[in-house]
């Protein structure tokens, strides 16, 4: 099997939550691939200094503010896309809420933001995002940023909704998959789960419930290469789920499960 990123040169890629951490990782390893990559986020500072910082690299990132829990912004984003750069061929789902909120003691706000932006938005940008590749006939490339916990209980306390939302990424990965493949559609869809990552999504409580610090978690680079290997497969391989796992193959930087 050849690895080739040559097929990607001048696409349009969507990255969601794309204004820091492992969404501004993927966002310039795409941007170095040549590719037209829209990065969208809230945060129109952190998006602004992210388009400087790429300034001159084989591609161009474009920053696109909007909130991907709500269905406007989303629905107006792709417009924008459509309207500006034309048709899209990747989206990368990065976007996503972990704010510890116990079933037993948290509430239903911080419950419904982690759903919103974990499950529901995901699944907006995806309709869009098919959506666009059906109506040009695009052999396209969906990758959810998924979540070891999306497959595991660990039982981590305050982490119940936000474990929750996770494994309905996998079962929205694997139903996708195959409706893809019953409708006889070349559209791929992946889902890349990392262990626990040097990142702000991270918060210091969590970090102390688990007791883990920097120096055995994966990098936001990490979880980049692993969003190219998946991009880098001939359009007839699916790659259908990536575990970088923790320290061991942080340090390897190589292995992965693929399943």
């Amino acid at each position: 099997m050849v690895l080739s990123m040559e097929r990607w040169i001048g696409k349009v890629a969507v990255v969601t939550g794309a204004s820091k951490g492992i969404g501004a990782a993927i966002s310039e390893r795409l941007v170095d691939e040549g590719l037209q990559v829209v990065g969208v986020a809230r945060n129109k500072q952190l998006l602004d200094a992210l388009v400087k910082e790429l300034a001159g690299k084989n591609g161009k990132f474009y920053p696109l503010v909007a909130d991907i829990s709500k269905e406007q912004d989303i629905l107006e984003a792709f417009d924008w896309i459509k309207n500006n750069l034309g048709a899209v061929h990747i989206l990368v789902n990065n976007a996503g809420v972990g704010n510890p909120s116990s079933v037993l003691d948290g509430n239903v706000g911080d419950w419904l933001n982690i759903l919103n932006v974990n499950v529901i938005g995901l699944c907006t940008a995806t309709r869009e995002a098919v959506k666009i590749m059906k109506e040009h006939n695009i052999d396209g490339h969906i990758i959810h940023i998924n979540s070891m916990l999306g497959h595991f209980v660990l039982g981590i306390p305050g982490l119940e909704v936000y474990t929750a939302s996770k494994h309905a990424v996998t079962a929205l990965s694997q139903a996708m998959r195959k409706h893809m493949g019953n409708s006889k559609r070349r559209i791929k869809f992946t889902s890349i789960s990392p262990g626990a990552t040097d990142t702000d999504f991270i918060e210091q409580e969590v970090r102390d419930m688990i007791k883990m610090d920097s120096s055995v978690m994966l990098r936001a680079e990490d979880v980049a290469d692993s969003v190219v290997y998946a991009l880098s497969t001939p359009p007839h391989v699916q790659v259908s789920f990536q575990f970088p796992a923790l320290a061991l193959h942080r340090v390897r930087k190589t292995p992965l499960n693929i399943w």
